[in-house]
């Protein structure tokens, strides 16, 4: 076809999210840090999620519309610097459509132009070797060989191979990734969702699959051991998370770690608040018993690999939204009157119900739920920002890979609000630069004074290792302890999360050093909480020594230093 309108591209955009959706693993091991984080794959499969919803159900034949509607989903649910670019290309590509029912394959070519340039303007340091360099190759390539003869089809196949050969290249740009074997993960995502948009213009239109396939070599959340695997239970389940006041927090990798050390060949796939899980297991009572912490059951199937035919339980359990509500309005407590307009306000990004404290009593008025394994997206912070009335609100990230997204609701609601990022990296420098605030200083002197705090604080956390790997120097062994400096120093991998807490307390502490923080993970027990606060308190007797919990998952321990 030589030109397509609304509703094909429709479909080219619902096909291009499935086809990511049923891959987003695969582009999640890609990641070169080995930590258990809000991964690529994930942010951009969330992010392309949020952008299906709002057209699935559309029906004008209007292209500019359609895009539009699409790009304005993505920009909300955005989630991650990954997530952010996406939709700034999506956003490019639809101001490109503007005023268009219709294009032909230069119109086409010219709007994914455009993409790339409001993507390369929304970084402020762009990075090649990413998934930027991949959709200006891609786009530039298109650019100079689309011709207003070609089919729309062929027009897409020379992006699409372009950006597969860019995506090849990026190792080459960026000596991170050739260092540990792999391609870029943006990239690799985005060259997903341009092929899943290519086979629904073939008319080969991608679904979504019931449980995501992907390559056990390829994927940190596959345990990829076939021993015994005609052994044992294959156990199925489909899940519903919560409610908040009755179930534990959902962490993807913490969840999928434990499981891993149960069974084999497991696939753990969520969205949004649905988890499906795939595991051989020779104690299928313990993982239902173990998940059942998290939520609810949908769907449960569990089958005796040893005697096939005998299905051992089927059980369906599927509470009604309605009967949630009706339930939920009995006991809410009556609604309290709009917040009385104020000049500031202070939301920070947390996780656990500890930190969640501590930022409390460091003055934040709300906290946006998530962190490195969840990283909320542009419309958590533009809700929270909206429920403050508020004219300065400061918005505090504390994850490099959050700060883009809140930047992104700055701009959503520039009109509105007067809001100020302060772009911290760590929960250390997010506590140092709350303290710093003062709300009898006008917004200028605030904001100069609480980023120079950032400065003012040494952070580091321990965690475990998703997978074997060498980074600048240092070789990291799966399921060991990292001690991390600042967000990306790896100075070890120890079998023993105290061994990695100590190496990274004396690597931090110096003799300028006056305030020494830690705050303890949930996986901490209080035998370890007790030593390490004896420990330190004997150890550093001159300085200050603030040890407490967190309760924040996934990481061990977070230490900050000033």
């Amino acid at each position: 076809m030589r030109t397509i309108d609304g509703q094909t591209f429709k479909m080219m955009l619902l096909s291009g999210a499935n086809h990511l959706y049923n891959h987003y693993p695969e582009i999640d091991a890609l990641n070169v840090f080995p930590v258990p984080d809000g991964d690529t794959g994930m942010n951009m499969n969330l992010t392309m999620q949020s952008g299906s919803k709002e057209i699935v159900n559309r029906s004008e034949q209007d292209i500019y519309l359609i895009a539009k509607t699409f790009a304005r989903g993505l920009l909300m649910g955005a989630r991650g610097n990954s997530g952010v670019i996406t939709s700034q290309i999506f956003r490019g590509i639809a101001e490109g459509l503007k005023d268009k029912k219709t294009i032909d394959a230069v119109e086409l070519a010219e709007a994914f132009v455009n993409g790339k340039s409001v993507a390369y303007k929304g970084v402020i340091t762009p990075v090649e070797g990413t998934i930027l360099t991949v959709i200006r190759e891609a786009s530039d390539t298109l650019i100079h060989k689309v011709k207003k003869e070609m089919t729309i089809e062929e027009a897409f196949k020379i992006l699409l191979n372009e950006a597969k050969e860019s995506l090849e290249r990026t190792p080459n740009l960026l000596p991170v990734l050739k260092e540990v074997g792999v391609v870029d993960s943006g990239g690799a995502g985005l060259c997903t969702i341009l092929e899943g948009m290519l086979s629904a213009l073939k008319g080969e239109f991608i679904d979504k699959n019931e449980v995501t396939a992907i390559d056990q070599k390829g994927s940190a959340q596959v345990s990829a051991s076939s021993e015994a695997e005609e052994f044992g239970y294959c156990t199925e389940f489909i899940m519903k998370l919560g409610p908040a006041e009755s179930k534990k927090n959902f962490q993807k990798n913490r969840f999928t770690a434990v499981l891993s050390s149960h069974g084999n060949s497991l696939v753990v796939v969520q969205d949004e608040d649905i988890v499906k899980v795939h595991v051989h297991t020779m104690n299928p009572g313990n993982i239902l018993s173990y998940a059942q912490n998290f939520g609810e059951f949908i769907k449960i199937k569990v089958e005796n690999m040893t005697e096939q035919h005998n299905e051992i339980l089927i059980n369906e359990q599927n509470k009604s939204e309605k009967e949630k509500t009706a339930s939920a309005k009995l006991t809410k407590a009556p609604l309290s009157a709009p917040k009385k307009e104020r000049v500031y306000a202070l939301i920070s990004t947390s996780s656990g119900d500890g930190v969640d404290e501590y930022f409390k009593e460091a003055g934040i008025d709300e906290i946006v739920s998530g962190g490195q394994t969840m990283n909320p997206s542009t419309n958590d912070f533009v809700e929270k920002i909206n429920q403050l009335n508020a004219k300065h609100v400061f918005i505090l990230p504390n994850n490099s890979n959050i700060i883009m997204a809140a930047n992104q609701a700055k701009e959503v609601l520039k009109d509105k609000v007067d809001v100020i990022v302060i772009p911290t990296k760590t929960i250390m420098q997010g506590l140092v630069v709350a303290m710093s605030f003062n709300p009898e200083c006008d917004v200028e002197i605030n904001k100069e004074n609480m980023t120079e705090a950032i400065s003012t604080v040494k952070s580091g956390c321990v965690t475990f290792a998703i997978k074997d790997t060498d980074i600048n120097g240092v070789h990291v062994t799966k399921d060991e302890f990292m001690a991390i400096k600042e967000t990306k120093d790896i100075i070890g991998s120890f079998k023993n999360k105290f061994d990695a807490l100590d190496t990274l307390v004396k690597n931090l502490v110096d003799e300028d050093s006056s305030i020494l923080t830690i705050l303890v993970g949930e996986d901490v027990s209080d035998e370890e909480l007790n030593k390490i606060t004896e420990y330190y308190n004997d150890m550093y007797n001159e300085i200050d020594c603030d040890i407490r919990r967190g309760n924040q998952p996934v990481y061990s321990y977070l230490v900050g230093v000033e």
